[in-house]
């Protein structure tokens, strides 16, 4: 794998954001892509939304030879109970080389052991099987299925649900490397 790592969002990525929602259109279920068309855009979004972190949750991005290729995040956190939500997106140039199961399996490390979470929660749409391969790959098992779920334009999907205990066995895969004061 190139030289990959998880890092903060920065307003400097706004050019690799633009290209990311520009070449990859389905991104549109993950970003508010129709307002991401300027660099500026893209820079306020960056600063409003993906570089701010706190203990209710953070972004971070996916970072290959030197640029932004995508996010893997965390958010809905329940100190109480002791979970999370994650989330993950990847460029298209940069899918299919495990760039998205390794960042998020270095979120979850991080979440289950020094983010002091117990438990971690994600979905994927069902017709979306690399979604599912990348939960798959970073630990997380399947639990069921939330019908109809989502709503895109006219259409409706089902969700699977996965969830990674901090008691579950580690995966096999390598995570990604995390720059230094990230967390």
């Amino acid at each position: 794998m190139p030289h990959a790592l998880l890092r903060p969002w920065r307003p400097g990525d706004a050019g690799a954001l633009r290209s990311a929602v520009t070449i990859s259109p389905d991104l549109i279920t993950q970003l508010p892509v129709d307002t991401l068309t300027t660099l500026a855009a893209c820079t306020r979004f960056i600063e409003e939304h993906l570089a701010p972190a706190s203990d209710a949750g953070r972004h971070l991005a996916i970072e290959r030879d030197g640029a932004a290729v995508g996010n893997v995040g965390i958010g809905a956190i329940d100190r109480r109970h002791g979970t999370g939500w994650v989330y993950y997106w990847v460029a298209a140039p940069a899918r299919g080389r495990g760039l998205a199961a390794a960042a998020l399996g270095a979120l979850a490390q991080w979440a289950l052991t020094d983010g002091d979470l117990f438990r971690l929660e994600l979905g994927h749409r069902v017709n979306n099987p690399a979604s599912c391969a990348v939960a798959t790959r970073a630990g997380f098992l399947a639990e069921g299925l939330e019908r109809a779920k989502l709503a895109y334009g006219d259409e409706r999907f089902d969700v699977e649900t996965h969830a990674r205990l901090r008691t579950d066995p580690a995966p096999s895969g390598a995570a990604l490397p995390v720059a230094s004061g990230t967390w």
